[in-house]
């Protein structure tokens, strides 16, 4: 019997590069199911309830969430909290009740304690209060990690998590104001080149980044991401959560990230800083001692690589990509 794989949030980011990386190797033991917001109401029981009767999962990815950047997640944390806490309940129980061999819900590495030593590894989840600015979100994504604890306690269920640093790539959304800073730098620079005003020359046009520049942040590309997350899938059987990043090494400030995307488009003006926008937490790095351990050769795409693909993709779909 085939293993039967339902894949919530399959149209985003991490789902999209998901579905590619099966593309590509195109298993023949297994089935894989991409669902969006388009085929049920995660929020709502009975409308998970059908869509768990129509594919019959024997494996679950939950990705679905409500997600946003920093100043989306500022504007609402009520409905960050409650909107994921509702999907995160459906799926898991669901999960439970349809027999699903194993579930891997997404996580994120904000949900980490805002007062922290660093790296952050897996055992500090709940080691203190989240930062302000996305408790919401924060909160309910963590809630994940103690469902997974209480189903495995009372029904020996395999339901884990995993915890990837900021990720990005294509398919992602680009929406201002919604966006994370990635696609976020990527949507307002490529409006500045080719819609503001395309007749002034490029020397003369000016790419504001939000905050000072100075914050240090790890960024996964979506399509290793999916990879790895195929593997937690098929290979990493414990209910303890496990971080998703790039080594420490590889962590860059904002400054740098904004370079590297001017690079790839090649814009030839000025950078500037707007420090009166918020920075976030100065830095949240993360341990992938554990994912190390269990696979110590893979390596990850080159970041600067890894922001030309993202810019090319936006480009090249630039009338279909979320914004």
């Amino acid at each position: 019997m085939p293993m039967k794989v339902l894949v919530t949030g399959g149209s985003g980011l991490v789902g999209s590069a998901i579905k590619q990386v099966i593309a590509d190797e195109s298993p023949l033991d297994e089935e894989w199911f991409f669902c969006s917001s388009k085929d049920a109401d995660l929020c709502n029981y009975e409308s998970t309830k059908q869509l768990f009767e129509k594919h019959q999962p024997t494996h679950v990815i939950h990705l679905a969430a409500m997600v946003g950047g920093l100043f989306h997640n500022m504007s609402d944390n009520l409905g960050f909290l409650r909107l994921n806490m509702m999907m995160n309940d459906n799926v898991l129980k669901l999960s439970h009740e349809f027999g699903v061999q194993k579930v891997v819900s997404c996580l994120s590495t904000c949900i980490f304690p805002d007062k922290t030593t660093y790296p952050i590894d897996e055992t500090m989840v709940h080691n203190g209060p989240p930062h302000d600015s996305n408790f919401g979100y924060s909160y309910a994504k963590r809630m994940i990690d103690i469902l997974n604890r209480a189903y495995h306690e009372k029904h020996g269920s395999t339901f884990t998590s995993v915890i990837p640093c900021n990720v990005f790539g294509p398919h992602d959304n680009f929406k201002e104001g919604v966006s994370h800073v990635i696609p976020g730098m990527i949507h307002r620079l490529h409006k500045l080149i080719y819609i503001d005003n395309p007749e002034v020359p490029q020397e003369q046009k000016e790419f504001i980044v939000y905050g000072s520049g100075k914050p240090l942040r790890q960024f996964i590309f979506s399509l290793d991401l999916g990879k790895l997350f195929i593997w937690v899938l098929r290979s990493y059987n414990s209910v303890e959560p496990i971080i998703l990043s790039v080594d420490e090494s590889a962590e860059v400030s904002i400054a740098q990230l904004a370079e590297s995307i001017a690079k790839a488009f090649d814009f030839k003006g000025k950078i500037i800083f707007d420090t009166t926008k918020a920075d976030g937490q100065y830095k949240k790095t993360a341990s992938n001692h554990k994912l190390r351990s269990l696979l110590p050769e893979y390596k990850f795409t080159d970041f600067d690589k890894a922001i030309k693909d993202s810019v090319k993709w936006f480009i090249d779909n630039y009338d279909t990509a979320r914004k």
